[in-house]
C-alpha cells in the first residue's frame, strides 16, 4: 500500500500569501515529502473559492512531475463532467509522459452547480458524463487513439464516489474506487465481481483525514480554525449545489462545529477528523484498512493555511513513522 499527501493549495483570506509563494511553497513540500519516502501525491479541483483551491490539477501534475523522480502523481478528483473525455485523455496522457509513468487519474461527477452552470453542463447529467468519461479515457488510452500515448501500458483510473451510485460504476466498470468507507467497499466489490472482473483486479484508495503530531492537543488548538474555516466553506460552497446532487458528506458537514468533527474511531473519514500520535494514527489505520483491497491512501498535506511548522512535522512523522508501519496493509505495490 502506498501513502501519499494530498493538496488543494487553498489560501484563505485570513491567512493569506502571495500567490507565488504558495504554489512554490508546495512544491517544494512536494519534492521533501518525495525526499523523506513518501509515495504518492494526490490534487483536488474546485472553481470559484475565495481562497483559490486549485482549479486545474493536471497543469499542476505536470510541474510536479518535472521536480520530482518517484512519486505518483493523482488526481483526486478531477471533475471529470466539465470536460471532453479527449481533453482529459490527452492532458493525462502528457502528464504520464512527463512524469515517466507515474501518473493515477482520479475521476469525480461533482456536486457545485456554479461549476456545471460556468462550463455549461447541466448538473442532472453527472452521473451518466462521468460513465462516459471513464469510459472514453479507458478506450482512447487503450486503442492509442492519441499521439503520444501514455507512458504507461495502462495508466491508472480512479472513480471517487462516496454512495452506492459511484460504487457500483467502479466495480461495474472494472476500474478502482476512491473511498474507504467499509460499507462502499463491500458494494463496489459486489459489482466487480458481477461484472465478471478478476476479483483479484479490485483495488480502493482514499484519504485518512488526520494531521499527524507529537504532540496532538496542542497542535488541534492551533488547526482548529483551519478546519472551521475548511469545513464552513466546503458546507457554504456545497449548499449552492448539496441538495440537489445529494452530497452527504458536505449536507453533514454544515451542522458540525470543530469538536463534533474530531473523531477518536478508527474510520476517519470526512468530515470527521482528528490530530493523532504516530502510533495512534497507525492502530486506527490497521483497524480500519486491514482487509481492505487498498493500494494508496493519502492525507491532506495542510489544512486550508494551517502554520508552516505543524504542516512540515505533519508530513515527516507520516513518512518517518506512519508509513514504513502501514505499507503491510492492502494491495502490493
Amino acid at each position: 500500500m502506498r501513502v501519499g499527501i494530498w493538496c488543494d493549495l487553498r489560501n484563505p483570506p485570513e491567512w493569506r500569501r502571495p500567490w507565488a509563494e504558495v504554489y512554490a511553497t508546495t512544491l517544494e513540500r512536494i519534492e521533501e515529502a518525495e525526499r523523506l519516502g513518501l509515495d504518492a501525491v494526490w490534487l483536488s479541483e474546485h472553481h470559484f473559492f475565495e481562497d483559490g483551491y486549485l482549479n486545474q490539477p493536471l497543469t499542476f501534475a505536470a510541474a510536479i512531475a518535472a521536480r520530482t523522480e518517484r512519486m505518483r502523481i493523482g488526481t483526486a478528483i478531477l471533475l471529470a463532467p466539465l470536460r471532453p473525455a479527449l481533453d482529459i485523455a490527452e492532458q493525462g496522457a502528457l502528464v504520464d509522459i512527463v512524469s515517466d509513468g507515474r501518473l493515477e487519474l482520479g475521476l469525480g461527477a461533482g456536486y457545485r452547480i456554479p461549476e456545471f452552470q460556468a462550463f455549461g453542463v447541466d448538473i442532472a447529467d453527472r452521473f451518466p458524463l462521468l460513465e462516459d468519461r471513464v469510459r472514453e479515457v479507458r478506450r482512447i488510452w487503450d486503442e492509442q487513439a492519441i499521439v503520444p500515448p501514455p507512458a504507461q501500458e495502462r495508466p491508472g483510473i480512479w472513480i471517487g464516489a462516496n454512495g452506492k451510485r459511484g460504487a457500483r460504476m467502479a466495480g461495474r466498470l472494472g476500474e478502482g474506487l476512491m473511498w474507504l468507507d467499509p460499507e462502499m467497499v463491500a458494494v463496489y466489490r459486489e459489482a466487480h465481481a458481477a461484472a465478471g472482473h478478476d476479483p483479484a483486479t479490485a483495488r480502493v484508495s482514499g484519504s485518512v483525514n488526520a494531521i499527524v503530531s507529537s504532540d496532538p492537543e496542542r497542535a488541534w488548538e492551533r488547526i482548529a480554525p483551519h478546519l472551521v474555516y475548511q469545513w464552513e466553506t466546503y458546507a457554504r460552497y456545497g449548499a449552492e449545489g448539496a441538495e440537489e446532487a445529494g452530497n452527504a458528506v458536505v449536507s453533514e458537514a454544515a451542522t458540525l462545529r470543530a469538536e463534533d468533527m474530531r473523531s477518536d474511531g478508527p474510520e476517519m473519514l470526512m468530515p470527521r477528523f482528528d490530530v493523532v500520535t504516530p502510533e495512534e494514527l497507525v492502530r486506527r489505520m490497521r483497524l480500519w484498512l486491514d482487509g481492505l483491497p487498498v493500494s494508496d491512501v493519502y492525507l491532506w498535506d495542510s489544512i486550508a493555511g494551517m502554520p508552516d511548522d505543524l504542516v512540515a512535522e505533519h508530513v515527516r512523522l507520516l513518512a518517518e513513522e506512519v508509513a514504513p508501519k502501514v505499507r503491510d496493509l492492502g494491495l502490493p505495490t
